[in-house]
């Protein structure tokens, strides 16, 4: 699989400067936040995913939610309900081919 990469609006809440990134590679998922002098980032592998769980309102933006073995609950906002949509599906082809 090639590595895709979705970034969060700007125009939500905790990505006006830094905005979030996922990029779903073919070890695992990982999530990037950046901050001004420093940032996290967390892969987790797709053998530790438990469930993708989507939060789309009617207006505004997404939330991806995956819950995984290990590792706890990740929780990303700022993507449109298409981007999350085509995440979830990307991911869970992943894990049903392992």
């Amino acid at each position: 699989m090639e590595a895709k990469e979705y970034t969060a609006s700007r125009l939500t809440e905790g990505n006006k400067l830094f905005p979030a990134k996922i990029i779903l590679e073919d070890n695992g998922v990982t999530f990037k936040v950046p901050s001004f002098f420093s940032g996290q980032e967390t892969t987790i592998p797709y053998s530790r995913i438990s469930s993708v769980n989507l939060d789309s309102p009617f207006v505004g933006f997404s939330d991806i939610i995956i819950e995984t073995t290990g590792e706890g609950r990740v929780q990303v906002h700022g993507f449109t309900a298409d981007e999350v949509k085509e995440m979830k599906q990307l991911i869970l082809e992943r894990i049903n081919t392992l």
